[in-house]
Parts: C-alpha cells; structure tokens; sequence
C-alpha cells in the first residue's frame, strides 16, 4: 500500500529504467509525472499504464533547463497538489578514455546526471518539507561506488551524486524525508548506446554486459520493496555487485580483476 495513490515524479521516463518504474508503480495505484525530453514518446508510456488518464500527467523536462525547473515544479503542484516521490532517474553514460574525453562532453555529462539530478531535487524538496514528508531517489550506479576504464565522467558524476545525496538525507531526516541511492548493475536499456564517445557523438552500440543483463521490468520489480522499506542504499544486479564489496574491502584486488576485464 505504500504506492497507493502516492504522487511519484520519474525523469528519463521515456525508456529503459524509467519507463518500467511507470508501469509498475501504476499497477501499485501511484499517480505519475513522467518526465524526459521526448514528449511523444511519453505519450506512448502514459498510453500503456491503465487507469484515469487524469492520474498520470506528462510534464516534458531536460535536465540541462535547470532554470526551467520552478516551473515545472509549479506545473506538477497545480495537478497534482504535491509531490510525494521524487525519482531521479534520467541520465547519460560514457564510453571514453579519460584523457581523450573533450571538456565539452564531460561538461555536458555531468550537466545531466549531476546538475540536473540535485536542480531538480532543490526545486522539489522544499515542498516536502513543508507537507512533512516526502521520498528522494536517486538511480546512481555500481560505477557511483568504484570505477572503470572508459567511464571517468560517469564514474565522477555517480560519485558525486552519493556525496550529494548522503549529505541531503542528514540534512532532511528530520523532516520527514526519506532519501534513497540506487546502485543498478547491468540492466538491459540503451544506456549504452546512447553513451557519449570522446568527441561527445553517441557510441550507438548495446555493450556486450547489457545484452544478456536483466530486463528493466525484473529490475523495477525488484526496486519498489526495497523503497518502500525504506532502504537508504540499494544495490541491485548479478555478479557485478560483489565488486562493491571488493572495493571495499580489497580495492588492490578489485583493480587486478578490472584491469582484466572487458568492460565494453
């Protein structure tokens, strides 16, 4: 029952995670704002949850408009009244070396999964503080928690988004505000190909990891126990997830067995 006619925000809810958190926090009852930058596209996601279309609003967003974000947020309180659950979702990956990434796509990386992830938050919260409660997520990553090659900029911009939030849910724990970081590993979407190359051009190609990574629908599905439990840091794949604890407690370890690794 925690999802229950519950207002739930999700950005990046055109496709992939985002999509499938849709659909199945709308057979849970939650009322939706759906948010990306292609509008058609959530029309398409809002046309195949069931229900009074009335209950799911589609609200248009990029997360690189951050100066838009009060007014979206107005938007969202006029039909609504009020948000309940924020998901931060939408974002961006990379597949470049570090030293070949040009600024601009680093810049425009972290822009996204980063700046507009904490913008939006920021526009968001106040008004759960002043109802006295409210729920936060953040889809971060596994690569929040350790790095690879090909990925600094995502690395750097999930990393970012633990010490953000970590230091967010200090701050509004009082208020009745939860916050929760997810940690996927690989989940079957095309994060990988519409991953930035170093010249920031789309790679355009399914990662071989992703190809045989569970679905988006399995990985939703396991997701909203979790938060509705309350969970500040949640972890959620296959084997990749033991390299958490590796870094954690065997870092050297870790880099050996990374260094080894195709990690396309």
């Amino acid at each position: 029952m925690y999802y229950q006619n519950k207002v739930v925000w999700i950005t990046g809810a055109s496709s992939g995670i985002g999509e499938a958190l849709a659909y199945a926090l709308n057979k849970k009852g939650a009322r939706l704002i759906l948010s990306a930058r292609r509008e058609q596209e959530l029309e398409r996601v809002k046309k195949n949850c069931s229900g009074n279309p009335e209950d799911i609003l589609v609200l248009p967003l990029d997360l690189t408009e951050s100066d838009l974000f009060s007014e979206k947020t107005a938007e969202a309180k006029t039909h609504f009244g009020g948000v309940d659950i924020l998901i931060n979702n939408g974002g961006i990956s990379q597949r470049a070396y570090a030293l070949e990434a040009d600024m601009a796509s680093i810049r425009h990386l972290m822009e996204i999964n980063f700046f507009g992830a904490i913008a939006l938050t920021k526009a968001v919260v106040p008004a759960m503080i002043e109802r006295g409660h409210g729920h936060v997520v953040v889809i971060s990553s596994v690569m929040g928690k350790f790095g690879t090659r090909y990925r600094s900029a995502y690395a750097a911009s999930k990393h970012a988004l633990h010490g953000w939030f970590d230091c967010l849910r200090q701050e509004v724990q009082k208020d009745g505000i939860d916050v929760s970081i997810v940690c996927p590993g690989y989940v079957k979407t095309n994060v990988t190909k519409n991953a930035l190359k170093a010249d920031g051009t789309k790679l355009n190609e399914m990662g071989d990891a992703h190809k045989k990574a569970m679905s988006p629908d399995e990985f939703a599905e396991k997701l909203l126990p979790k938060l509705s439990a309350g969970k500040q840091e949640i972890y959620i794949g296959g084997k990749e997830i033991a390299a958490v604890y590796l870094k954690r407690f065997f870092p050297k370890l870790l880099n050996k067995i990374l260094m080894r690794s195709k990690v396309t």
